[in-house]
């Protein structure tokens, strides 16, 4: 008996020596914060709500759409609009069981249609990506990615349309699979590539995440939130990405990258390392071609200019975690803040009793095109 439990233990200590290896781990990242461009009063409150915020996107009317964070296993609604100063389902409460599992990722073009991603449980699921056509409110595009795209560990989880209306690109973090890839996807043919699979500039670094006073590991430490690509911006030539645990803003050309001609190893070799970054999650892009990132661990939005140099647009305690971006109407920037550090491995009660969650507004000075 006790040959059996120095067994057992030897196994379980060796196992949990892979899995650290494996998913643990990390240093600290250094701060790039700078005095903010912006002070802190310019920051509203646009709405508050029970469960934690997803992603964003405002249309060019001025139409408010969010997603509940799908870490929070939100009971009820997945996706919702805000609408005289109340949150309602879309398209409708009947259909949030349905069409919704782990919806995230959403964005408008320049179609006016509201475009959903849905990782489908990492992959272990069906992964979905689903469009609605905003004058109408009917759902006009239903596709179910196949195990080629969205494989077992996957996390497909932001999305950006092309000007053209024509391409989505999708960021893959893949947080238990440990290969990160982009996946573009050809409306007109509904078929998917999945390209960069594994390229280090898709690739989380080495970095600890902490946000709010909180390390970002799980189970005393074997665990660490590490993510590679998450947040995307598009402009109507380039696609700027980096990692969630990354500190590089990469950018390539979406004409690179709508070549399916192209393999990887050519695709990899037109990646350009455009601009140090915070660890961040959410991207945007103005009509000047200044980037915007969030920096999840000093409740910051940074915006990266022409001269490539990362400044610290806005710093808030009020933004716990800093999500998705999006530019609506009129130059104003949204900000959704899924607090995080507050939702992933924290049960339903923890959740309940740190909302309400929030999505922010603020005009930085320049306007980005609606959606993105």
């Amino acid at each position: 008996m006790t040959k059996l439990l120095l067994y057992l233990l030897a196994l379980a200590l060796g196992l949990t020596v892979l899995v650290w290896v494996r998913y643990g781990g990390g240093e600290p990242y250094p701060d790039l914060t700078t005095s903010p461009i912006l002070p802190v009063e310019v920051v509203e409150e646009m709405l508050a709500y029970p469960e934690p915020i997803g992603n964003l996107a405002v249309s060019a009317s001025g139409r408010l759409f969010f997603t509940v964070h799908p870490e929070a296993r939100p009971p009820g609604n997945r996706l919702l609009e805000y609408v005289a100063g109340a949150a309602v389902p879309f398209p409708d409460g009947a259909s949030q069981q349905t069409l919704f599992d782990t919806v995230l990722g959403i964005t408008i073009d320049r179609q006016n249609r509201l475009w959903t991603i849905d990782h489908g449980n990492h992959g272990f699921g069906v992964a979905r990506l689903l469009g609605f056509d905003l004058d109408t409110g009917e759902l006009i595009h239903d596709k179910r990615f196949d195990k080629t795209a969205a494989p077992p560990g996957s996390f497909l989880q932001d999305l950006q349309v092309s000007f053209d209306g024509r391409t989505i690109v999708i960021a893959d973090a893949s947080f238990w699979r440990k290969r990160p890839a982009i996946v573009v996807y050809d409306i007109a043919t509904a078929s998917a590539r999945r390209i960069l699979d594994s390229d280090p500039t898709v690739a989380a670094g080495d970095y600890l995440i902490r946000s709010q006073g909180r390390d970002m590991t799980f189970l005393g430490g074997v665990l660490t939130m590490r993510g590679g690509i998450d947040g995307i911006a598009l402009d109507e030539n380039w696609l700027y990405f980096g990692a969630l645990n990354g500190g590089v803003l990469y950018r390539i050309a979406l004409a690179d990258l709508s070549d399916p001609t192209l393999p990887d190893s050519q695709l990899a070799s037109r990646v350009e390392r455009y601009s140090d970054k915070p660890l961040s999650d959410g991207m945007s892009i103005d009509v000047e071609g200044n980037v915007y990132v969030t920096g999840v661990e000093h409740n910051a939005v940074f915006r990266v200019g022409r001269d490539r140099k990362p400044r610290t647009l806005i710093h808030s305690p009020r933004i716990r975690w800093p999500d998705a971006l999006s530019f609506g109407p009129d130059g104003w920037l949204y900000v959704a803040d899924s607090a995080l550090s507050e939702v992933v491995f924290r049960p339903r009660s923890h959740i309940e009793a740190n909302g309400p969650y929030h999505i922010f507004r603020l005009q930085p000075g320049t306007a980005g095109v609606p959606g993105r």
